[in-house]
């Protein structure tokens, strides 16, 4: 890390996770679709919060960062529970914006008996952020400023987003970016400019697969390194993850756990990733770290119930891995 600007105390939030904001409305077990006009029971229906931002700030914060969560949610009661929701976890929630053209992003998602998911998503108020609205000196003022869930928010994404990273990089401070789904397929129209902001990367596999136009992670990672990001490491779900840098290649398996939800399991991967980038370790103990945030994120339903904090994180590890991890925290 870069020596701590004039304005960083010890209160000041270790990691910036700005980006999406949903309200997620959770049900399990959907193993088929009712027919129209029927009714189906299910075994549990929840409201939970959701978006890359508010998954990767609420995962970082239970492994003991400090976190301050910026975006935009509406002024309506999934707004309030938003907000409360990352109050309650200990997360700064000042510099969220609250809008009066848009109501709060929800998504609907439904889970089946082996865990996997389906998403039905409003965008929302998280169309509406705008750079402007954004407090720069918070930004530069962090040790790690994250873009979660670029391509679902037109009103940022793009050069509005890059010009935000790269205030934070002239500052010093390590920038990270973790794409969604682009339903529109505008893909590296949209994010190439961003991404050229980037120092570390943390695409699912199939995203960056869409943006490079490749397959093989290998190759995948190549085209990415080629735009200036320092660090790429692919979410690959149940084969792990791929880490590459210009010195260090990895291809680390999953963990083996009994999968509840997989949802938000990839926000939980990024968060032990920064947690471990924090800490200043290694690439393979950090990417060790994050495969293990987001196996233990599938063993509850939601999107951060299953994360758990960093002393139960490591115990985890020691019982799953060879590697030497006592007396790391």
């Amino acid at each position: 890390m870069t020596e701590e600007p004039v304005g960083r105390t010890e209160d000041t939030p270790q990691v910036v996770c700005l980006g999406i904001l949903v309200a997620d409305l959770w049900s399990r077990a959907v193993d088929e679709w009712p027919q129209r006009g029927r009714l189906s029971l299910v075994d549990e229906i929840g409201i939970g919060i959701g978006g890359c931002a508010a998954n990767t700030g609420i995962g970082l914060r239970k492994l003991g960062a400090r976190v301050s969560v910026v975006g935009a949610v509406g002024q309506d009661g999934l707004g309030d529970f938003v907000i409360g929701a990352l109050q309650a976890a200990g997360i700064d929630s000042s510099h969220i914006v609250r809008v009066e053209q848009a109501g709060t992003s929800a998504t609907i998602i439904l889970i089946d008996n082996a865990g996997e998911r389906t998403f039905i998503h409003h965008i929302g108020a998280n169309a509406c952020l705008k750079p402007e609205q954004i407090d720069l000196d918070l930004v530069r003022n962090t040790q790690i400023l994250h873009y979660a869930g670029a391509l679902l928010m037109p009103g940022f994404d793009g050069e509005p987003a890059a010009s935000v990273l790269r205030q934070a990089r002239k500052a010093g401070v390590t920038t990270c970016v973790d794409s969604a789904w682009d339903h529109t397929g505008r893909w590296m129209t949209v994010l190439e400019p961003v991404l050229r902001e980037a120092d570390i990367f943390l695409p699912s596999i199939s995203e960056a697969e869409q943006l490079t136009g490749r397959s093989e992670p290998a190759d995948i990672a190549a085209a990415l390194l080629d735009l200036g990001i320092k660090t790429v490491a692919l979410k690959m779900g149940e084969s792990g993850c791929y880490v590459r840098t210009a010195d260090v290649e990895l291809k680390l398996p999953a963990y083996p756990v009994e999968v509840v939800d997989g949802t938000g399991a990839g926000d939980a991967f990024v968060a032990g990733f920064l947690l471990g980038t924090l800490r200043g370790w290694d690439l393979e103990r950090t990417a060790r770290l994050a495969n293990a945030v987001g196996a233990m994120c599938c063993t509850a339903t939601g999107t951060t119930r299953g994360v758990r904090g960093l002393d139960e994180t490591i115990r985890f590890l020691e019982e799953h891995d060879d590697l030497d991890w006592q007396g790391i925290c």
